[in-house]
């Protein structure tokens, strides 16, 4: 057989490799769970079934950090402010950590309260519940993250526990309006995501890349909308991770982050004016700004995540845990270091494993994202965690995260069709004129700011007696000529679609699943 032939075949083979790799890896890390547990509870009844218990919740922890844990780097990544294998090494430390040191001393064992476990008949039955809702959660999550869709996990696993609390106990045993908040949640995240996004991007534009001298405008606003981050993120990060620790206030937290801000204020303000020769007058230029708060950003939001959403794993392996030993139902129960180790592991492990194909898909496939609109992102997964919580609404951090990247796209889309129209309106002003006039006018167009923009259509509507050179139905008409697609739409179509079958899908499989279990266990 020729060279050339054995290359080829090694290049088509080299992906396959790849895969078996990452299998390998990840059936060692199960087996190791299941020999471990197995090992310091030799005499429990029910033994079998905690490490049952124990297999699926590693299952469970390394499908969260291959799905859910994109969403807090993807930016960085998609913007270049870090390349992919940096962005794993900071979010596999970084979600591990939070994880183990502000994951908590106890766990709900049923999230959000979805079920009432008062209502479920004897331990058995509740452990059979919690490992169908598990399994089901974690295998919605596999598929999702092979089909590129970024979901739930907090969703997974209340549309798991749901399914197979109504199969144990009906329909009764669900508390529904709390599974109506949960429903909300769908809208209000992406919603509230996207509109910070936006929000921020638009406020960005206007103080810093509308400008004439942009160089100038970023000394001014870099540093405070740095500070700005930098206060939205110490708040967020005491309240949903060091409240784990030490209990904290809203005020408090305020506090904390308006001197964090404070100081992230004094210092970019001096690092800027240290190296302003270096910032160059361009939008290229101010991006590069923005670089290392991403990098701090995609840090904590992992720090964060990894202390609350390490519960999506631990808290059924948890519930389980105690009523194998304690032979009891508790709606809170202790997490044993083995179990947290457990989350924390498998949710850094499934990161570095599964997790760039969804990093990939956010960072790159939805729209295209350069440092101030991952910024804007970034900022929009904190802002709206802390006052959807402190007005008490339902919210997703993963809707959240991907509304922010829908925002930006669309706020890009909105703004380029409007900028076309206004160069149309120059254009039909001065229609029938010499060409180079026109040119000259629409050079100094480009290079005004966004104040002397609007002067200048304002001196032509003037001049054309109070109307508009271009009448309101030629303007229609003329945004959907121009109107150019920034965010993917089938990109769009599948992720929400996948938001949407998220809690009734993982709820039918855990139905089939706890009915599965039982027949198999029942005498």
């Amino acid at each position: 057989m020729e060279l050339e032939q054995i290359n080829a075949i090694e290049r088509a083979t080299r992906y396959g490799r790849a895969e078996v790799l990452r299998l390998g890896v990840a059936v060692i890390f199960i087996v190791g769970i299941m020999l471990y547990v197995r090992s310091i509870g030799a005499d429990a009844p029910n033994m079998v079934m905690l490490v049952a218990a124990a297999m699926i919740g590693g299952y469970m922890a390394m499908n969260i950090g291959a799905n859910d844990v994109a969403n807090n780097v993807g930016p960085a990544v998609g913007s270049k402010a870090l390349t992919l294998a940096g962005a794993i090494a900071i979010a596999a430390i970084f979600e591990a950590s939070g994880a183990l040191i502000a994951g908590g001393d106890v766990v709900s064992t049923i999230k959000k309260g979805i079920i009432d476990p008062a209502l479920i008949g004897d331990a058995d039955t509740f452990i059979w519940l919690m490992i169908a809702a598990l399994l089901a959660a974690a295998l919605w999550l596999n598929v999702a993250t092979y089909v590129g869709a970024p979901v739930s996990t907090t969703h997974s696993i209340v549309g798991g526990v749901m399914g197979a609390g109504i199969a144990a106990g009906g329909s009764g045993i669900v508390d529904w309006g709390q599974f109506g908040q949960i429903a909300a949640s769908w809208v209000i995240s992406p919603v509230l995501g996207g509109a910070i996004a936006a929000l921020s991007l638009y406020l960005i534009k206007r103080r810093i890349t509308y400008k004439r001298d942009i160089a100038q405008a970023a000394k001014h606003n870099v540093p405070l909308f740095v500070a700005i981050m930098a206060w939205v993120f110490s708040t967020y990060l005491a309240l949903k991770g060091l409240s784990k620790i030490v209990e904290i206030g809203l005020l408090p937290a305020v506090g904390l982050g308006a001197i964090v801000g404070a100081i992230v204020w004094w210092l970019t303000k001096w690092l800027i004016h240290r190296h302003s020769a270096e910032v160059e007058n361009s939008k290229a230029g101010v991006d590069g700004l923005f670089t290392i708060p991403l990098i701090f950003a995609a840090a904590l939001l992992s720090f964060a995540h990894g202390a609350n959403d390490v519960a999506n794993a631990v808290g059924p392996l948890a519930a389980i845990n105690e009523a194998v030993l304690q032979g009891g139902i508790a709606s809170k129960a202790a997490i044993p270091s083995w179990v947290l180790l457990v989350g924390a592991l498998g949710i850094a492990l499934g990161l570095a494993l599964f997790g760039p194909k969804l990093i990939r898909t956010v960072g790159s496939e939805i729209t295209e994202l350069d440092r101030m609109r991952a910024f804007c992102v970034a900022m929009a997964a904190a802002v709206t965690v802390i006052v959807a919580s402190q007005l008490g609404l339902p919210v997703s951090s993963t809707h959240i995260a991907i509304g922010g990247v829908f925002g930006v796209g669309f706020l890009r889309e909105h703004l380029k069709t409007t900028y076309r129209q206004k160069i149309d309106e120059i254009e039909a002003h001065y229609a029938g004129e010499d060409r180079a006039k026109v040119e000259r006018v629409l050079e100094e167009f480009e290079e005004a700011s966004f104040e002397e923009k609007g002067q200048i259509l304002q001196n032509l509507k003037r001049n054309n007696g109070g109307t508009a050179p271009i009448s309101k139905s030629d303007r229609k008409g003329l945004k959907k000529v121009y109107r150019q697609e920034l965010v993917k739409r089938s990109a769009v179509f599948r992720i929400v679609a996948a938001w949407i079958v998220t809690v009734p899908l993982s709820g039918l499989l855990a139905a089939m699943l706890f009915f599965t279990i039982r027949g198999m266990l029942l005498p």
